[in-house]
């Protein structure tokens, strides 16, 4: 098992940047598939970004493709999303998630979730 902590929400601009952070309090991050999903107010969570367990194969939701980037440092048992061009639409909180079955797009294909951290974008 995997437990997660995620950091780094907070206030921003819009068109500003921020990174998130996901540790493992327990276990071992890198014996997982990692992924950000985000839940806005009312909304149904979505998919953000994924990533395999080495570190390769990030994938992208359209609505954030080459304005994010996903990245891992399994040395430091982390997980990061890095977020540029930040627009109010995006205020949401923004849950890291870990699977042992691969780098997923689905959330119900993940077994381990963070408490999540808020980002609110202002105009």
């Amino acid at each position: 098992q995997v437990q997660l902590v995620e950091s780094g929400g907070g206030l921003v601009q819009a068109g500003g940047s921020l990174r998130l952070s996901c540790t493992a309090s327990r276990g071992t991050l890198s014996d997982y598939a990692a992924a950000w999903f985000r839940q806005a107010p009312g909304k149904a969570r979505e998919f953000v970004a994924s990533i395999s367990r080495s570190g390769g194969s990030p994938d992208y939701a359209d609505s954030v493709k080459g304005r994010s980037t996903i990245f891992r440092d399994n040395a430091a048992n982390a997980v990061f999303l890095q977020m540029h061009s930040l627009k109010p639409e995006e205020k949401a909180v923004y849950y890291c998630a870990a699977t042992q079955a691969g780098e997923l797009t689905f959330s119900a294909g993940y077994d381990y979730w963070g408490q999540g951290t808020q980002v609110t974008v202002s105009t």
